[in-house]
C-alpha cells in the first residue's frame, strides 16, 4: 500500500519539523497535530496542514486520524513527573494505537529512544519502553525507531553545552564518562521515511546511532571548541550530579537537567547493533563532518534560517 497522507502527533519539535519537511519533500500530504499551530517553518511546508488538539482525548484523534495512510506517533517529554511520562510514553501512543485501529489507519512509526527498557535507571527510559510494548502489541504494522542522542543545527544539545561554555568560566558535568553515539537530525528523518516506504520495515525496531561514539565530556568539550568558548569541564560524582540537577530543576523557567536526565547518564547510549543502512538505504552522517561548522556560524544555510526565524518574530 502506498502511503500518501500522514498523520504527526508531537511534530512540531526539533525533530519533528526535520521530519515533516522530509515527508513533504517526498510529495507526502501531511497533518500535523500540535499544542503550537503558529509554527512558521511547518506552515510554509507544501501539503502540510497544522492541526491544534487535545491528543490526549479519543475524539480528537479519532478526527485526526481519519483518512489517513499512517501516522506517526513522536510525542515525548524530557523532564517530568512519573505521572507526566508516562501520560505521554506510555498512555498516549497507547490511545493513538487504539484511534489508528479505529478509523483503519494500517501503518504506524513511532518514535521512541535508544536505552528504553523496563529496567533501566530512569522513568524516562522506563516510560519509553512501555510506549514501545503498546506499539508492539496494537495489531498494526508498525516500526519504533530508537535514536540515540539526535543533533543538529537547532537542537537543545550541543547548543546548550556550547551557550553555557560561552558564559561560565568552567563547565561542572554530572554523568561525563557517558558513551554516546550522536545521530543527526537529518538522518532521523530520511529513516523515518525510508521505514514508510519499505515494508520490510514492518514489525522492526530499528536502532538509530551515529557512527561514532563519545563520552558526555568529550561531546561537551567539542562544542565549546568548535563555538571558540572552550572551557574546562569538571566531571561531578553523581551524589554532586544530582545535587545540581535538584537546584536546576527549581530554578524558574525551562528545566535545563533534572535528577531524571541524571540517572539516564548511568546507562551508555549506544547500541549493539549497526545502524540499518540495508534496509534505510543509506548510512549514518557523521557529528565530526557537520557540528563543526553551523556551531562556528560559519554555515551559510543555519545563518540564514535564524534570520528568517527573527524576522518572523
Amino acid at each position: 500500500m502506498s502511503v500518501n497522507r500522514v498523520c504527526m502527533i508531537g511534530g512540531s519539535g526539533f525533530i519533528g519539523r526535520r521530519i515533516a519537511a522530509e515527508l513533504a519533500k517526498a510529495g507526502m500530504r501531511l497533518t500535523i497535530a500540535s499544542r503550537k499551530p503558529a509554527q512558521p517553518l511547518l506552515q510554509v511546508l507544501p501539503g502540510a496542514e497544522l492541526v491544534e488538539a487535545d491528543v490526549h482525548d479519543a475524539a480528537a484523534l479519532d478526527r485526526l486520524l481519519r483518512g489517513h495512510d499512517a501516522a506517526i506517533s513522536m510525542a515525548g517529554i524530557l523532564h517530568g513527573s512519573r505521572a507526566q511520562f508516562e501520560k505521554v510514553h506510555a498512555e498516549l501512543p497507547e490511545k493513538i494505537a487504539a484511534a489508528c485501529r479505529r478509523q483503519r489507519v494500517p501503518r504506524l512509526i513511532h518514535i521512541s529512544a535508544l536505552g528504553a527498557a523496563q529496567d533501566a535507571p530512569s522513568d524516562y527510559q522506563q516510560t519509553k519502553a512501555l510506549g514501545e510494548l503498546a506499539m508492539e502489541r496494537s495489531g498494526l504494522d508498525w516500526t519504533i525507531l530508537r535514536p540515540s542522542v539526535v543533533f543538529g543545527q537547532d537542537d537543545a544539545f550541543l547548543n546548550m553545552f556550547a551557550g553555557l561554555q560561552a558564559k561560565l568560566p568552567l563547565l561542572p558535568l554530572g554523568g561525563a564518562n557517558c558513551r554516546m553515539a550522536p545521530v543527526w537530525v537529518g538522518d532521523v528523518a530520511a529513516a523515518t521515511l525510508a521505514a514508510l516506504r519499505n515494508r520490510a520495515a514492518i514489525g522492526r525496531k530499528l536502532d538509530l546511532a551515529g557512527p561514532e561514539i563519545y563520552t558526555l565530556a568529550e561531546l561537551a568539550r567539542l562544542a565549546g571548541r568548535w563555538s571558540g568558548h572552550s572551557r574546562p569541564i569538571l566531571p561531578l560524582p553523581e551524589s554532586l550530579a544530582m545535587l545540581q540537577a535538584a537546584l536546576m530543576e527549581a530554578l524558574p523557567g525551562p528545566t535545563l537537567l533534572s535528577r531524571d536526565n541524571i540517572r539516564s547518564l548511568r546507562w551508555d547510549n549506544v547500541s549493539e547493533t549497526p545502524f540499518p543502512s540495508g534496509l534505510l538505504g543509506f548510512g549514518p552522517a557523521a557529528l565530526s563532518a557537520l557540528a563543526p561548522d553551523w556551531l562556528a556560524g560559519r554555515d551559510i544555510n543555519y545563518l540564514f534560517s535564524r534570520w528568517r526565524e527573527n524576522a518572523a518574530r
